[in-house]
């Protein structure tokens, strides 16, 4: 199981993917916002999307885990 982490504290703005959806190395699975710049959060490895672990307007702390693919 591949983890995608948030590289940041903020809140939690839009979740791109869906439980089941395939994606590829480099493609963008959330987007945070903090201090009102979105930053764009990418899986490392490519993937099925098991898990979404937050929910839009959850805020998060650097190294929070964001979404799991298997």
């Amino acid at each position: 199981m591949t983890k995608v982490y948030a590289s940041m504290a903020g809140n939690v703005w839009k979740i791109v993917v869906n439980p089941g959806d395939t994606v590829e190395e480099g493609q963008d699975v959330v987007i945070l916002e903090s201090m009102k710049m979105e930053i764009p959060i990418a899986a490392e490895e490519g993937g099925t999307v098991a898990r979404i672990a937050v929910s839009e307007g959850d805020f998060v702390n650097e190294g929070d885990v964001l979404v799991e693919l298997e």
